[in-house]
């Protein structure tokens, strides 16, 4: 079964840092591609030991959106 998720991926110094915002999994790499990659590995491995895990998921990924907020 194929399942979607969402993908935050943040530059933090060196390293571009890469959320899973349905089950809370973070990885890491050098580039964003490499972010993401290790991302989803991350993902497959949390979900082989989380089995459970799959029946809360979503077939479609979360919507995000931003907003503007003037503050002072």
């Amino acid at each position: 079964m194929s399942y979607k998720f969402t993908a935050v991926i943040n530059k933090e110094k060196k390293w571009y840092v890469a959320h899973c915002v349905e089950l809370g999994v973070v990885s890491q790499g050098k580039t964003i591609k490499d972010a993401q990659k290790n991302l989803k590995e991350a993902v497959e491995f949390y979900l082989e030991d989380n089995p459970k895990a799959k029946v809360h998921l979503s077939k479609e990924p979360s919507l995000i959106t931003t907003f503007e907020l003037q503050y002072s």
